[in-house]
């Protein structure tokens, strides 16, 4: 069984192992001192294996931001992602934001409308 874990700091090698497995690259920054700044994450668990993550960034105010949602690829399409967004959704309102935002692929569309987003029209750019 699939638990869910709020604010747990896995270690870079579990991430790293998870990153890898759902998005076919190694991560390219330290998650020790994303998770420090966050407002809250979620990570999920398959036992004592990290399977799913979830980041809440914030900007210090009612503004709060979904990133990295993933599962590993051999556990898709079980509502393990959509528990953690839920779960997610009530972390950021409980700790004061009032507005979450997600980006996201046109792929995604039907599975964040499912999780009570809005598509809205947004901006991006790289910067390296």
């Amino acid at each position: 069984m699939v638990t869910l874990q709020i604010d747990a700091f896995p270690s870079q090698d579990e991430i790293a192992a998870l990153w890898i497995a759902a998005w076919n690259e190694s991560p390219t920054r330290d998650f020790s001192n994303v998770l420090q700044r966050s407002l809250a994450h979620v990570c999920a668990y398959d036992s004592e294996e990290l399977v799913g993550f979830v980041n809440i960034a914030w900007d210090g105010g009612i503004h709060a931001f979904l990133l990295d949602t993933c599962v590993h690829p051999r556990l898709q399409r079980r509502g393990i992602a959509r528990r953690m967004v839920t779960t997610a959704r009530d972390l950021a309102s409980g700790r004061g934001a009032q507005w979450l935002h997600v980006d996201f692929e046109p792929h995604l569309t039907s599975f964040y409308s499912a999780c009570g987003f809005t598509p809205t029209s947004a901006g991006i750019v790289r910067l390296s």
